[in-house]
Order: structure tokens, then C-alpha cells, then sequence
């Protein structure tokens, strides 16, 4: 894929960029090596400083910012400037609690024999963050804002869609006052990520995106014996019991399936619902799918947008075309949309059997999966077949209920009553494929820290 903005909603190429040569790479990497030898020294005060300024250039850049968002992969004017604010917030958030999060953890030094006893948590060097194009901005800094706190620098390779995001990212914390080479980005194509993370100057990586992606970056890591953080996506469950709140579960439900106009890891996809209220969830559900504006992306009215890329949507329809053919039933849409721009119906689909591709794939865009459950049991059953485990959402009013979902539905996080998000303060990532590591909170901070064992006799 070449290094170019495309435009979504038009199909046109914007700006292009020529890929970095191995001289470039080979100049940024040690840069990194270079910075970490210094940064490393600097005090969490003057991070924090320097964190904030970042938050406070995004503030003021919210507009241009989103408009930028928006041309590069398509989502709504509205979203755009939304992540641009929320990254701004992880920065902050970042900036205030990183102190705390890095303290020294005492030990029990008598029952080791010493006059003293703690952990340590120290920063591990550069780190290589590969980045997935449908939150261009958020992605990558709730990756950089703990690791720059840390003490780590970094070093971003960014979907080849979203190079304007990539370079607005660490050119906005260099303005804030990073020292050069704390935070590059490096435009490269996919092909040239094993030699970074082969690289002895590079000491573990992190990557959000595709499963066969990762499998690819954690096998070389392996062999390098690299640590990696790995967010790999999901096929979200969305359980609706008897007892839930129907008409505000089906808004909750049509707004986290299209969010991002469908193009969310932890979009709900699946949507499993118990026999008794299926029918009257999904005349409600299929009734706000045809509601929805599908349109120009920078207009107000406009509820879904563009898929982001040209493949994403003939990967869809593939998806789509081929549970139909083989018995499923679409309830609304369930065709691209004619005329420029890579534009899909919003889709809701019923019938869906194990046999069919939909039924174990990641469906990356506004199209939702029906399920009946005649129970609970059932209800779990479905929403546990599948090789993800990213996140989960579960209707019901009865705290029995609740407690089971909360137990057995197989995730990284369970939202009950809500829909899943991402927050700063609270832990983000997977089980099974949907990848391992932690994100944000404190874990986040930790992941790239050396723990380092101090005993004192």
C-alpha cells in the first residue's frame, strides 16, 4: 500500500509520501538510542510538564485536527474532534497520576533477611509502536503518553493511510517540548517492520491491528526474545436479557455497532438476544439501522460515514455476499453504496450459521450480527464461540445475572448495561486472539518498565 491520504468519501488521492531509506531509518533509530541515553534522567516533573503542554497544543488544534482525521479515514467531523479531546485527556491523565504509578513498591525486608527491600520500575529503552489506522491519533497515544512517562522513548510505524495523523502525532509532542528523537515517526511500508524490531537498538514493541499482523511481529520478537503488547481486535457479544431496558439497549446497540462507522475493535458486533424480547429488540434495532444518514463524513447530519479504504469495503461485502448466499437473511442493507466514496449500507443480518465465514470473522464496519437465545446459558455459549476475546457487553437488570456474565463471558472487560469503551483509568486489552498485554491505567505504564528487585542488607 502506498503512503498517501485518500480520501474515503471522494476515492481521491490527496498527498503522498515517499517511504524513508534505510539511511533514514538507520539516522532515526539511533536518534532514539541516542535520546533514551539522556531522556531516561529527566525527571517525572519535567515529563508531566511536557505531557501537558502536548494536551494543551491538542486542545487548541481540536478543529484542524479532526478535519485531518476525517479526510484521512473517513470518520464523522463529530468523532474526529472527540478523539482529538479524549487524547488530549490521556495525556493529562498521564501527566498527573504517572508519579504514583512508578513509585517504589516496598517489600517485607525482614522476611527477606535485609535492612531494606523494594521494586523499582525503570524505563526499558526505545520501543517500536506499529499502529492501526481507524483511531489514527487515540491508538497511538494511549501507547506514547505512559511510555514517554515511563521514561521510554519511541519510535511509530503507522497504517500507511493515515500518514498525515503519524507525522501530526510525534511533531506535536516535539512542539511541546520532547527532546528530538523522543517520539519519531517513521514512514515506512509494513515490509520494513522486522528489521526494526530486529534491530538491537529497538527493545520490545507494541502493536494494535490485524491477527495475522501480530502473529507476525510477536514471532519475530520471540525470536529476538522482545517483549510485545499485542491488540489484535474482537468480535464484541452484545447480550440483551428479559429484564434490560429495551429501548435504551437497542440505542446503546445501534450506536456501538456504528460508531466509527463500524470500524471499532471494541464495537459490539454480535448481538445475542434472549428469545422472549428478540422479536421487539430486533424491530427496534433494524428500524435505527434504517434511520441512520450514511453520507459525507464532514456533514453535521451525517450518522455513518466511509469505510476507510477500498479494501476494508470489498472485504465486507465479501463477508456479507457470502452468508447470504449460503442462508442467512439480511433484515436492512446489505449493499455498497453507489457513487464515489467507499460507502456501506449499515446491515443488520439474521441466520447466521457456524459454517458461514461471518460467524467466526471480524465483520470491520457497520454491519450487526443477530442471534436468538432460548437462556442464559445459551446467551453465554454463543458469545464465547469465537477465537476473540476483547470485550462484552451484557443487558439485565438481575444482579444474579450480571454476576454470571461478568464470570463466564470469556474477555478482556465486560460492560454491563453500557457499552464498551476505552478509558484511561481503566485496564484495555484481550484474551485468546484478540491479543494479550495491557493498555492504560497502571498496568499500561508498567508493561514497558523494567521491575527491578532492590535488596539492601
Amino acid at each position: 500500500m502506498a503512503i498517501a491520504t485518500i480520501n474515503p468519501a471522494t476515492g481521491q488521492t490527496v498527498k503522498t509520501f515517499d517511504p524513508m531509506t534505510e539511511a533514514e531509518v538507520d539516522a532515526a533509530l539511533e536518534r532514539a538510542a541516542t535520546c533514551f541515553s539522556s531522556y531516561r534522567t529527566t525527571s517525572l516533573e519535567q515529563r508531566a510538564q511536557w505531557l501537558r503542554a502536548a494536551a494543551d497544543l491538542l486542545e487548541a488544534e481540536a478543529d484542524d485536527v479532526a478535519a485531518m482525521m476525517t479526510q484521512e479515514m473517513g470518520k464523522t467531523l463529530a468523532a474526529a474532534k472527540a478523539e482529538a479531546l479524549k487524547c488530549a485527556k490521556g495525556f493529562r491523565y498521564y501527566a498527573e497520576h504517572s508519579a504514583a504509578m512508578l513509585a517504589d513498591e516496598p517489600a517485607d525486608a525482614e522476611a527477606v533477611g535485609a535492612s531494606k527491600a523494594y521494586m523499582r520500575y525503570q524505563p526499558m529503552g526505545v520501543v517500536l509502536a506499529v499502529m492501526p489506522w481507524n483511531f489514527p491519533l487515540w491508538q497511538t497515544v494511549r501507547f506514547a503518553a505512559p511510555a514517554l512517562m515511563a521514561g521510554n522513548v519511541g519510535v511509530l510505524k503507522h497504517a500507511s493511510n493515515v500518514p498525515q495523523s503519524a507525522l501530526y502525532i510525534s511533531d506535536v509532542l516535539e512542539r511541546a517540548g520532547f527532546p528530538k528523537g523522543c517520539f519519531q515517526t517513521l514512514l515506512i511500508p509494513s515490509d520494513g517492520v522486522e528489521a526494526i524490531v530486529r534491530d538491537p537498538r529497538v527493545v520490545a514493541a507494541t502493536l494494535t491491528g490485524s491477527e495475522p499482523a501480530g502473529r507476525a511481529v510477536a514471532a519475530i520478537a520471540g525470536d529476538e526474545v522482545k517483549h510485545t503488547v499485542l491488540e489484535l481486535g474482537g468480535s464484541d457479544p452484545f447480550i440483551v436479557m428479559p429484564s434490560a431496558d429495551i429501548p435504551k439497549a437497542v440505542e446503546t446497540a445501534i450506536t456501538a455497532r456504528v460508531q466509527n462507522n463500524g470500524q471499532s475493535c471494541i464495537a459490539a458486533k454480535r448481538f445475542i438476544i434472549h428469545t422472549d424480547v428478540y422479536d421487539e429488540f430486533v424491530d427496534r434495532f433494524v428500524d435505527g439501522f434504517r434511520a441512520l444518514t450514511v453520507g459525507d463524513p464532514t456533514d453535521d447530519k451525517t450518522d455513518v460515514g466511509p469505510l476507510a479504504t477500498e479494501q476494508g469495503r470489498e472485504d465486507l461485502e465479501k463477508l456479507v455476499d457470502g452468508a447470504v448466499s449460503a442462508g442467512a437473511k439480511v433484515l436492512t442493507g446489505g449493499k455498497r453504496v453507489d457513487g464515489a466514496g467507499w460507502y456501506y449500507e449499515p446491515t443488520v443480518i439474521a441466520d447466521i450459521s457456524k459454517d458461514m465465514e461471518l460467524y467466526s470473522a471480524e465483520a470491520f464496519g457497520p454491519v450487526a450480527s443477530v442471534y436468538r437465545a432460548a437462556d442464559i446459558d445459551e446467551a453465554i455459549a454463543i458469545a464465547n464461540d469465537s477465537t476473540f476475546g476483547l470485550g462484552g457487553n451484557a443487558w439485565t437488570t438481575d444482579p444474579a445475572e450480571q454476576d454470571r456474565f461478568i464470570d463466564e463471558i470469556e474477555s478482556g472487560q465486560v460492560f454491563i448495561n453500557g457499552m464498551t469503551t476505552s478509558f484511561p483509568e481503566l485496564g484495555f486489552g484481550g484474551i485468546k486472539r484478540s491479543g494479550y498485554g495491557r493498555e492504560l491505567t497502571a498496568h499500561g505504564i508498567r508493561e514497558f518498565c523494567n521491575l527491578k528487585t532492590v535488596w539492601i542488607a
